[in-house]
């Protein structure tokens, strides 16, 4: 009867499939880079490549401190996330659009990628594999880092501004009730019965 897995076991395969998944992203980033046209977006798709160069030697670290060959597991999860970015960027998008469709490619990524770390993290201290447990922390922390500049960089005007894109004649309209100066028929307020009496009753007491 063979041998069941352990969480050894376990461990070692999602470490797998996570190196995969990072050699993977090597190749994407780029491709994510030169298609955003925000120069923040390129920059922050940029250092994140830089960022992810790092994460992989730290992986193969995890491997040679466990004496365990390095070795990746083809990554399923992040390959169809790959493949859904490279569908969004065949597509006829205005620029701005294209910006926050590629951010939303890069976050479903990092997402991923959190849910790995954390998992490996957890199972590395609980196993006693401390030095493993850092360097693990290390990657998710980066991944979390960049997660969160993507955010800032959507909410920081690149969706509104695609959303403006989208529906101009909102626009229009908020313009419009913020503009100062401007009287429609309604806010013109009209006399009053009462005011109206008093001012026949003055006239005709003069005519007297």
């Amino acid at each position: 009867m063979a041998e069941t897995g352990t969480l050894h076991d376990a461990f070692i395969d999602e470490l797998r499939d996570t190196y995969d998944a990072e050699r993977q992203l090597l190749k994407a980033l780029p491709k994510l880079a030169k298609a955003s046209t925000s120069p923040d977006l390129r920059a922050a798709f940029e250092g994140h490549l830089e960022e992810t160069r790092g994460q992989v030697e730290r992986l193969e670290e995890v491997f040679a401190g466990l004496d365990e060959k390095v070795r990746g597991k083809h990554c399923d999860g992040i390959a169809g996330i790959i493949e859904e970015g490279k569908s969004v960027m065949e597509e006829d998008f205005d620029e701005v659009t294209m910006d926050a469709c590629l951010i939303a490619s890069g976050q479903r990524a990092e997402h991923y990628e959190m849910a790995a770390y954390g998992t490996l993290v957890a199972w590395a201290r609980a196993m006693g594999h401390n030095d493993a447990a850092d360097l693990l922390q290390q990657n998710l922390d980066e991944e979390k880092a960049a997660d969160e500049k993507l955010t800032a960089l959507a909410e920081g005007g690149i969706n509104e501004e695609a959303a403006s894109a989208a529906h101009p004649e909102s626009d229009d309209e908020e313009a419009e009730k913020a503009s100062p100066g401007r009287f429609t028929a309604k806010s013109v307020a009209k006399p009053s019965a009462s005011a109206n009496g008093k001012k026949k009753a003055a006239a005709a007491g003069a005519r007297k």
